[in-house]
């Protein structure tokens, strides 16, 4: 079948009666100030998720510093003498 579908009786289908129906009717309204407020919508997603990114980035270098303060302070790579023998005297 090349054409739109068709009940077998003669007439057009439901989908199809649903799709004319459709494009034939009046757009629905837009409200005038749609625009400005999705402009404004997205410019506070995009502050939001800019100073998101921000804390991020601070919290990653706060514990990259922290890190390296502890491994100045206790020097993790010296191991202590391990003392698990005890002393000869003899």
């Amino acid at each position: 079948m090349t054409g739109p579908s068709r009940i077998p009786g003669g007439g057009p289908s439901r989908k199809e009666r649903e799709v004319r129906r459709m494009l034939e009717a009046r757009p629905a309204a837009v409200p005038k100030d749609l625009g400005v407020r999705s402009a404004s919508l997205g410019t506070r997603l995009l502050r939001r998720r800019r100073t998101l990114r921000r804390v991020g980035w601070l919290l990653l270098v706060a514990v990259v510093i922290a890190a390296v303060v502890w491994a100045m302070a206790v020097e993790p790579w010296n191991m202590r003498p391990v003392e698990t023998t005890p002393p000869t005297d003899g």
